[in-house]
């Protein structure tokens, strides 16, 4: 009988210890595993070390992943070829939830990969109003309208009278860009000259240089671009001819006394906001206009060293656009 009761107190004893183990096992769940991190794909066709559009955007993912900590986990795939688009979308779309395309030419290649991978959210920085699909976002950067304020900010500061524009490849956000940027020049000088050239590449460094030295000819002395690595060729030939630069898409006053102004753009502030979209869940698709309106992280003018009444007429500038009392083009 004593044997008897004792197992069975063993076996109510350990009964017991297993119940109240698993309880504390219960209440310790919530913390022991943490919720997984967002997967994000990022694709950036160019060089993130470009001064241009493609470290904006670099810039953003690096800004956005100090933001959120371990909330994302992030792949890049970055400087590659036209060709190649499509499979680097494939690749980040099926180890990805997000996956983001920087850059308007990377919006034709992210529709179609799209399709495939109905569950995966998709971000065009740079995407514009046209196609639509469930799981698409196109934020339009606006480029017209501060290429705008730009271009009145060139013909501020040109001495010579004379501004000139490089584009890189002759799509229309590019080319509405390049005749806002006269628009704007002229609306501060009638009588300004403006030079406007297309490369046909984005990095093509000989080919912006020789575009930039054509419009130096003709009496330019202040330069904007929308260009990548081939703004390279943009600053050697300033450098030569001891001309002038308004970069783009981030303030950098003071980093080099070769540019004059900055247009930003804010190709960065809309991969941070794609990313903190998709953390909170409040990500959607669609087109959504950023520019101006969204403030001066979205965009913005900064001329170096201005004067205040540079800074009163920008100002007014950018209300006007705001207000459509100055009607820019789209892109």
């Amino acid at each position: 009988m004593l044997r008897t009761w004792n197992r069975r107190r063993a076996v109510k004893s350990l009964a017991t210890a297993t119940a109240a183990l698993a309880t504390c096992a219960f209440a310790a769940a919530p913390f022991a595993h943490a919720e997984d991190p967002l997967k994000v794909g990022i694709l950036i066709p160019g060089s993130k070390s470009d001064k241009g559009w493609m470290e904006s955007g670099y810039d953003g993912l690096v800004a956005a992943e100090k933001q959120q900590g371990g909330k994302i986990k992030v792949q890049m795939i970055e400087n590659i070829n036209y060709a190649d688009m499509e499979q680097a979308l494939t690749n980040l779309a099926s180890k990805n939830s997000l996956v983001i395309g920087v850059g308007g030419q990377t919006q034709a290649a992210v529709y179609k990969i799209a399709k495939r991978f109905p569950k995966v959210k998709f971000s065009i920085v740079g995407g514009n109003q046209g196609e639509s699909a469930p799981n698409v976002a196109g934020y339009d950067v606006k480029q017209a309208e501060i290429a705008f304020v730009a271009g009145a900010a060139a013909a501020m500061l040109s001495k010579n009278g004379a501004v000139s524009y490089v584009g890189g490849m002759e799509i229309p956000s590019i080319v509405n860009a390049g005749k806002e940027f006269g628009n704007g020049a002229r609306y501060i000088n009638p009588n300004i000259k403006y030079v406007e050239n297309y490369t046909g590449d984005f990095d093509n460094v000989a080919k912006s240089k020789e575009a930039t030295l054509a419009a130096i000819a003709q009496g330019a002395d202040v330069h904007y671009h929308i260009l990548n690595l081939g703004l390279r060729g943009m600053e050697q030939a300033a450098k030569e001819k001891g001309t002038h630069i308004i970069g783009s898409y981030t303030d950098r006053c003071g980093s080099d006394p070769l540019y004059v102004a900055y247009s930003i753009t804010g190709v960065g502030y809309q991969v941070r906001y794609a990313i903190s979209q998709a953390v909170t869940g409040e990500w959607k698709p669609g087109y959504k206009a950023f520019g101006l309106a969204m403030g001066p992280e979205s965009s913005d003018m900064k001329i170096c060293n201005a004067t205040p009444d540079q800074v009163k007429k920008l100002e007014q500038i950018k209300k006007e656009i705001m207000e459509r009392k100055i009607k820019v083009l789209e892109g």
